[in-house]
C-alpha cells in the first residue's frame, strides 16, 4: 500500500513525522460510456476554447473565475507559498469527548504510520489518546484546501478522519417534519423490534447489489441471458395496522435467525374508563355473593 501524503503531526511542541495511507477502498463497479449503436468507447478531449488545440495534462493549469468572468491563474508555486502552518502538518488544536462529535461531520478515514525516530512520539500520542478516552480535533492542508480532521485510535494505529467544517453542515430546519402522533404502545412495539434486531455482526454484511451486478455482467460476457428477477410485491396505498406490522416484523426477524417465533409482549390498547359492572372481589380474590333472604320462618334459605 502506497502512502497518499507525507507530513507530520504537530502535538504542542512535539512533531511526529508520519505517512498517510487510505483506510478504505471503493468496491463499486465502474462503467464506461459507449456508443449504443456499435459499442465504441466514448472519450473526452481537453481542448482550448481559444485556439481549438487538444492539450496534454502537462499543459493544463488551474484558474479561478471571478464574478465578472475573468480567469485568474493560480499555480502550484502560489499554493505552496501560502503562509499556512498546516501545509505539511496535522496540527492538533483540542482534545474532546468522542460523543461531542456529530457523525454527520465525519468523512473519509486514513491510517497514520510512523517509523524510525518518529516511533516513540507516535506511541506517546497513541497512548495519550487511549488513556484519555478522547479524540483529537486537528487542522491540515490537503488537496489545495485546509481541512478539519479527527484523530482517534483503532487497535494500535492512529486514524485520521477528514471532517466537514461547521459551516458546511446544512441546518435540519430546512427539512419538513411530519405532524403526526404515535401512541406509547406503538413506541413500545418499535422498541421490541429494535431489541430483536440487536447483536448484528457488521463483518457479515455484504453489498448484495454489487454481487447481483457482477452476476449480470458475467452472464452477458458469456453470451447468456441474465437471470430474471423475482417479481416484487405491489406497493399498497392502503392504511395498514402499524401494530400488526411491527409484531410480524419481530416474528420474521426471529425466524430468519432460527429462533422460536415468540415475540416481546406488546401492550394491548387500553380500554376507556367506564362503569364497573363486574362483581367486587374479596381480599382472598373470591367473589362476594349477595346476602341470602331468610324464609318466612326466620331460617336462612338454602344456597344454590
Amino acid at each position: 500500500m502506497r502512502p497518499v501524503w507525507s507530513g507530520a503531526i504537530s502535538f504542542g511542541l512535539v512533531t511526529i513525522p508520519i505517512k498517510v495511507f487510505p483506510a478504505t477502498e471503493s468496491r463499486s463497479i465502474s462503467f464506461r460510456q459507449i456508443h449504443t449503436a456499435d459499442g465504441g468507447r466514448i472519450r473526452y478531449r481537453k481542448v482550448c476554447e481559444l485556439d481549438g488545440e487538444e492539450l496534454t495534462q502537462e499543459e493544463i493549469g488551474r484558474g479561478y473565475e471571478t464574478a465578472t468572468g475573468t480567469l485568474v491563474p493560480v499555480t502550484d508555486a502560489d499554493l505552496d507559498a501560502m503562509p499556512l502552518p498546516t501545509a505539511k502538518a496535522i496540527e492538533i488544536v483540542a482534545f474532546v469527548p468522542a460523543e461531542s462529535i456529530d457523525p454527520i461531520q465525519i468523512g473519509a478515514s486514513y491510517y497514520l504510520a510512523a517509523e524510525g525516530v518518529a516511533a516513540k512520539p507516535y506511541e506517546l500520542l497513541r497512548r495519550a489518546l487511549q488513556r484519555s478516552a478522547k479524540v483529537a480535533v486537528a487542522k491540515f492542508a490537503w488537496h489545495n484546501r485546509e481541512r478539519l480532521g479527527l484523530l482517534r485510535v483503532l487497535d494500535d494505529v492512529i486514524v485520521l478522519a477528514a471532517m466537514l467544517w461547521p459551516d458546511e453542515i446544512r441546518s435540519p430546519d430546512q427539512v419538513p417534519v411530519p405532524d403526526v402522533t404515535v401512541s406509547e404502545d406503538e413506541v413500545d412495539a418499535a422498541l421490541a423490534l429494535a431489541e430483536t434486531l440487536t447483536g448484528l455482526d457488521m463483518s457479515e454484511l455484504r453489498d448484495e447489489y454489487r454481487s447481483a451486478l457482477e452476476e449480470v455482467i458475467a452472464a452477458k460476457a458469456a453470451g447468456e441471458r441474465p437471470a430474471a428477477p423475482e417479481p416484487a410485491a405491489p406497493a399498497s396505498a392502503q392504511v395498514v395496522d402499524l401494530m400488526a406490522m411491527l409484531e410480524k416484523s419481530v416474528q420474521d426477524a426471529k425466524a430468519s435467525r432460527g429462533e422460536p417465533a415468540t415475540v416481546h409482549p406488546i401492550p394491548a390498547k387500553k380500554k376507556p374508563p367506564g362503569k364497573n359492572t363486574t362483581a367486587k372481589k374479596t381480599s382472598t380474590g373470591e367473589k362476594k355473593t349477595p346476602a341470602k333472604k331468610t324464609s318466612s320462618k326466620g331460617k336462612p334459605s338454602r344456597s344454590a
